[in-house]
């Protein structure tokens, strides 16, 4: 169903998506750093939350994408259309409601989770918190534009939208910090500025008549509970899945607060730099949405996982590329950043470690994305959370009891990976079998 050229224009933008939105995240965090530790310790914190919420909001926007990537795959273009209204109206919805919260418990929301960090690092997280919070409504039509445009086999578009969201991001972060000497705030206005911008371009293209999945009239972002259960049959799980995994990141980074300004700069600045390691199999993984989607709604099981076995290939390949990069650089990448050298030191232990763990990632986490679009996400929602709480969280704060400091978050973590690759590699070989197509 998809040849060489197909996979390659689908996956090549989601590549460069993906860069451009890491790159953005590492420019913000080291523009911050020019204002200090403590700045950047905040971000660090609110980012986590923001993640959580962007990442759910994100789940959501796959299930609809998997369903109008299966309507596609049937030859039912109307239904596909039906489905993305639909979407955009649940995500906007939830959005709002999310984003007041966000404004009415600020301080109390950042105090409950992370306790009692220093007074500086909690003044900066509420600036930062109270003005990104208002750009998680234009985030949400942002990512399920894109995902619909992803379920058609277009990337391009999210790409070139990202250029443009990113750059704001960036113009608007160098004149703020550097030039208006803003602090926290200086990040976070270009962060809403560009968020705002790219949900309008979005909205506005999704709309074009030349597209399979369109908004073709506004009435169809009225309710229709068919299609919204079969959103949120794949959208509940993943978000569930997607929620409790950064959930489980939001209590280990409550963990690492405890350990002090130190280790929380070091943490964010690791995570921070291996987020790269992760680009090819995410980008990979939302293309496997839109193949494994249209080959299971045309009936080619077989062929789902044929794509499957050769993008998890491509992705080791541009890994052992990628991790050697960051072995034989991780002092030099670290430095980029200005910290403490004690921080700096272990900040670059976590980076090494982290790169030889990453054998076993793309098992991990690409292969699952084939699981949701072939209607698996109930079990791949199960084994994720349970996981995360009985090896990642479970077993980090075991080893903080050893005295391995931040270290013992890493480790936890690696014996999370190790777990979850063993059973989505036995639950993909039966994928044939299991593969279910929407009504």
């Amino acid at each position: 169903m998809f040849n060489k050229k197909d996979l390659t224009r689908l996956l090549a933008p989601l590549i460069v998506e993906q860069v451009l939105s890491v790159l953005v995240g590492m420019a913000d965090v080291i523009m911050v750093a020019a204002v200090g530790e403590a700045a950047v310790s905040g971000v660090s914190l609110v980012d986590s939350i923001s993640i959580l919420i962007l990442q759910i909001l994100s789940a959501l926007a796959t299930g609809g994408a998997v369903i109008s990537a299966q309507y596609l795959g049937k030859k039912q273009s109307e239904n596909a259309c039906k489905a993305a209204g639909q979407l955009i109206g649940v995500t906007t919805v939830l959005s709002l409601a999310i984003s007041i919260i966000a404004l009415i418990g600020n301080r109390l929301l950042l105090a409950s989770i992370f306790g009692n960090v220093e007074t500086q690092v909690m003044n900066d997280a509420v600036i930062y918190f109270r003005i990104t919070a208002l750009s998680y409504p234009f985030m949400a039509i942002y990512n399920s534009c894109a995902a619909l445009f992803r379920s058609m086999g277009n990337s391009k578009v999210s790409m070139v939208v990202s250029m443009v969201m990113n750059t704001i991001n960036i113009a608007g972060n160098a004149i703020c910090v550097f030039g208006l000497h803003m602090g926290v705030a200086g990040v976070a206005f270009p962060t809403l500025a560009s968020r705002i911008v790219a949900a309008v371009m979005m909205f506005y293209l999704i709309q074009n008549p030349d597209n399979t999945v369109r908004i073709k009239r506004l009435d169809e972002l009225k309710p229709d509970i068919h299609m919204i259960k079969n959103i949120l049959s794949v959208g509940i799980p993943n978000g569930l899945e997607n929620g409790m995994f950064q959930f489980g990141k939001i209590a280990l980074q409550s963990l690492v607060s405890s350990l002090g300004t130190a280790a929380i700069a070091s943490y964010a600045v690791a995570s921070n730099l291996v987020t790269l390691l992760y680009l090819p199999g995410n980008a990979i993984g939302l293309g496997l949405i839109t193949i494994v989607g249209q080959c299971v709604g045309a009936g080619e099981r077989k062929q789902a996982k044929q794509y499957t076995r050769r993008l998890v290939v491509v992705n080791y390949g541009i890994l052992v590329v990628l991790c050697g990069i960051m072995i034989l650089f991780s002092n030099q990448l670290v430095s980029i950043y200005k910290l403490s050298e004690q921080a700096a030191k272990i900040s670059v232990q976590m980076i090494q470690a982290h790169s030889y763990a990453m054998i076993v990632w793309p098992i991990a986490f690409t292969v699952p994305f084939s699981l949701r679009a072939s209607m698996d996400s109930k079990f791949t929602m199960a084994v994720s959370v349970f996981s995360m709480w009985l090896f990642r969280i479970a077993s980090a704060y075991f080893v903080q009891v050893m005295n391995l400091g931040v270290m013992g978050i890493w480790y936890g973590m690696f014996i999370d990976w190790f777990f979850r690759a063993i059973v989505f590699a036995l639950r993909f070989r039966g994928i044939e079998k299991r593969a279910v197509s929407v009504s």
